[in-house]
Formats: structure tokens, sequence, C-alpha cells
């Protein structure tokens, strides 16, 4: 007995395959997307405040400074933020100082806060403790609650004991009131010492550190 197909077999067989095409070509068009979503690089990490440098900023520009110390630096800045937090400020600059027992301290450099203020700060005063020798240094100061650029210009005493070395960056801490720096030092000769004295910190060079 013979049946006369209304869709002969040949049809339905290129129909079942335009079909299959049509579900390979979508599903292509949805699967690069997808893995272009997934594979997005991450955006570059900045501080959760306005305010506030985030610890990668931080790293960045104490690299410019340090240079080849650059591992060493960034463990420093690690430990500086892990104690403190994200500062609102820091200071390039450099530093000559000698000291046996009791010695002095000379500094200069450029302060730099969060929200675009800029100005020139030199630092000078009196260091104690176990500084023998002389050096020449780097310096890469973290400022932290620092309410505007003039407030940078006081005395602020050395915490007694809180000198560290971290990857061949000397390490200390200064405070005032609400105020803290913590330099970093890298250089030759680098010493490490109590440093309980102080800096003062001034708008121009002062050579009388008292």
């Amino acid at each position: 007995m013979t049946t006369t197909e209304t869709f002969p077999r040949k049809h339905r067989r290129a129909a079942l395959a335009t079909g299959l095409a049509l579900l390979i070509s979508a599903g292509t068009a949805v699967l690069p997307a997808q893995a272009a979503e997934a594979n997005q690089e991450a955006p570059a990490v900045r501080s959760h405040s306005n305010d506030t440098y985030s610890e990668q900023e931080i790293v960045h520009e104490a690299g410019d400074v340090f240079g080849g110390a650059a591992q060493g630096m960034a463990d420093a800045v690690h430990s500086v933020f892990k104690k403190y937090g994200e500062p609102n400020g820091y200071i390039k600059g450099e530093e000559a100082s000698g000291a046996i027992v009791v010695g002095l301290r000379y500094g200069s450099g450029t302060l730099f806060t969060k929200h675009g203020d800029k100005a020139r700060v030199f630092w000078q005063g009196p260091s104690a403790g176990w500084d023998f020798g002389g050096n020449a240094v780097k310096v890469f100061t973290l400022v932290y609650n620092l309410p505007n650029k003039q407030t940078i210009y006081q005395r602020f005493p050395g915490v007694e004991g809180s000198a560290y070395l971290v990857g061949g960056i000397g390490v200390n801490y200064q405070q005032r009131g609400n105020v803290i720096l913590a330099p970093m030092r890298s250089g030759v000769g680098l010493r490490l010492g109590a440093s309980v004295g102080y800096l003062k910190y001034t708008k121009s060079r002062e050579w009388l550190p008292f």
C-alpha cells in the first residue's frame, strides 16, 4: 500500500538540520558573552574612602622613593596599614642624620594629601637611642588624621620603642594628639634605634633643632 506523505522524509531531515544549526548558533552567541563577563579584569583597587589612600596607592607612591627596595617597601607599608589603616596624606623626602647616643636629624620633602593639598616641609630634631653611626636616607612618611596641611607644622614626639625593621626598611612612629606620622627610611647606613626624641616640622629650614 503506497501512501503519499504530506511532508516528505527528506524535507523533515532538512528542517531538523536547520533547527539544530539555529540552536548551536544561538548557544555560541551567548557563550562568548558569558566568558567575557567571567574573564573581566578586576578594577584597580582604590580606597574605600575619598578621604584616604588605599594600600595599593601608597605602595605605588612609595615605590617612586625607594626604587630597588620594592619588596621590603611593600612589606613595610603593609605592616603600617595593619596597625593604623589608611592614611590621608604622605610625605616624600630625604634625610641626613648621625647619632652617638644623642644626635641630630635633618630632612626635607613634600607633603601630599588626599584632598589635593601639597606643601613643602622641613624637619629637624634630636634623636636618642642606640643610633650609632650616620646615615643619608630616603624617607616616605605616612600621615594619619591630618585635618589640613598647616597642622603638619609642629613638633611630633617619637613613640618610645616603636622602631622596627621590615625588609631593609626602618619604620617608627611619631604622634601629637590624633595626628600620627609613620616615617619609613631606606638608605646607606640606615640606623635602627629607639629614636625617642622628637622631630619639628617647619615651613622653612631651621638649623637649631630645639
